[in-house]
């Protein structure tokens, strides 16, 4: 119903960027915000940053000053721009959507993730 699909993650140095995007689909009336959250291996998986239909954002303390989260509301596409990376960015990172959808004919806000994509920084 509705699908959400990640690009952009890769291998990078440290010190390096990369932009990561999350376009969804499906029969969407309105998302009420997207996000990232990043898991790494062993470790419960993490919010990195969100942001409303409004524009509001917010980001953990980690990932300030060096992540910027970004959408295109006619496109349904959330980014996330990722400079100064470091070796603890290192991560599987999955796109999340809250949305608004009718389901028959019901109202529904449900959330759904994406498969996520590899972030490895290392030199």
């Amino acid at each position: 119903q509705v699908q959400l699909v990640e690009s952009g993650g890769g291998l990078v140095q440290p010190g390096g960027s990369l932009r990561l995007s999350c376009a969804a689909s499906g029969s969407i009336l309105r998302i009420n915000a997207m996000g990232w959250y990043r898991q790494a291996p062993g470790k419960q998986r993490e919010l990195v940053a969100t942001i409303t239909s409004g524009g509001n954002t917010k980001y953990d303390d980690s990932v300030k000053g060096r992540f910027t989260i970004s959408r295109d509301n006619a496109k349904n596409t959330v980014y996330l721009q990722m400079n100064s990376l470091k070796p603890e960015d290192t991560a599987v990172y999955y796109c999340n959507a809250d949305v608004l959808l009718l389901s028959g004919s019901v109202f529904q806000n449900r959330n759904y993730w994406g498969q996520g994509t590899q972030v490895s920084v290392s030199s």
